[in-house]
C-alpha cells in the first residue's frame, strides 16, 4: 500500500489542530464547572507570579541562558501538541516540562508552561481559557515540580545524571496526567463511588498510552540535555544543573 506524502502532511495537520471533544490531558474550553475554573485559576496565579520573579532573576544574573529558556519553552510546546489517539477514545500527549524544571526549576516553568498552554488554547484549540488555570496547574506546575525534586532527589542519592533527568522526565510527565485525573475527578464525582471511582476511571482513560508516551519523552529529554552537556556547558554551569566534575 503506498503513502503518499500529502497523506502524511494531511495525517499530521489533522493531529495537530483538528479539536478533540473527548477526555485529553488539556482540558478543553468550557469542560469545567464555573467555580472549579476560579479555584484552579487562584491556585495557579501565585505560582505564575512567582515564577516571573525566577525569571527575572536568572536572566539578571546570567543573561545567556536566554536561548537555553526559549529552548524549553519550543520544546514543551512541540511535545504537548502532538495529541496521541488513545485506545479509549480518548487522546494522550507528552508534556515536555521536566527540560525546562531541571533547568530552570519548577517555578520558571509555572510562567513557560502557562504561556505554551495559552498558545495551544489560541492556536491549536487544544485546551482553553476558562480551563486554562487548571491546566496551568496540572502541566506547568504540578508536573515541573515533580520533575525538579524526582532530578535533586535521584542526584542525591547517587544515580547518575541521565538516570535523574530520565526519571525527573518521565515522572513529572506522569504527575501531570494523574493530576488531571484528580481535577476531572473533583469536578465530576461517579454517583456510584463518588471521587474514587471517578478518578480511577479518568486515570484509566489516560494509563494505556500515558505510561510509553512517559517513557519516550524521558528518553528523547536525556538525549536533548546530553546535547546541551556537549555544546553549552558554561550555560549549565550558570544554572547549576551539574558541578563541574560531571560535566566531563
Amino acid at each position: 500500500m503506498r503513502f503518499s506524502g500529502w497523506k502524511l502532511g494531511y495525517f499530521l495537520l489533522a493531529l495537530l489542530f483538528v479539536p478533540q471533544r473527548a477526555f485529553a490531558m488539556h482540558i478543553m474550553e468550557g469542560f469545567l464547572p464555573l467555580q472549579w475554573a476560579i479555584f484552579w485559576w487562584v491556585i495557579s496565579l501565585p505560582f505564575i507570579i512567582l515564577g516571573l520573579r525566577s525569571i527575572r532573576k536568572t536572566i539578571e544574573s546570567n543573561p545567556e541562558t536566554k536561548m537555553l529558556l526559549g529552548l524549553s519553552g519550543a520544546f514543551a510546546f512541540v511535545l504537548s501538541a502532538l495529541k496521541i489517539p488513545s485506545v479509549t477514545g480518548s487522546c494522550s500527549h507528552p508534556t515536555g516540562v521536566g527540560l525546562g524544571a531541571v533547568l530552570f526549576g519548577p517555578l520558571a516553568m509555572s510562567v513557560i508552561g502557562s504561556i505554551v498552554l495559552l498558545f495551544q488554547a489560541l492556536l491549536l484549540a487544544h485546551g482553553g481559557l476558562t480551563t486554562l488555570g487548571a491546566n496551568a496547574f496540572s502541566m506547568a506546575i504540578a508536573g515541573p515540580f515533580i520533575a525538579y525534586y524526582v532530578f535533586k532527589g535521584a542526584q542525591k542519592v547517587g544515580l547518575s545524571f541521565s538516570i535523574a533527568v530520565f526519571l525527573a522526565a518521565m515522572l513529572g510527565d506522569l504527575g501531570t496526567y494523574i493530576v488531571t485525573s484528580l481535577q476531572l475527578a473533583l469536578a465530576f464525582p461517579s454517583e456510584v463511588g463518588g471521587f474514587a471511582a471517578s478518578f480511577a476511571k479518568f486515570s484509566g482513560i489516560f494509563a494505556l498510552t500515558q505510561i510509553p508516551l512517559a517513557v519516550s519523552e524521558g528518553i528523547l529529554t536525556v538525549i536533548v540535555i546530553n546535547f546541551l552537556r556537549k555544546y553549552n556547558v558554561n550555560e549549565l554551569k550558570a544554572l547549576r544543573v551539574f558541578s563541574a566534575k560531571e560535566a566531563h
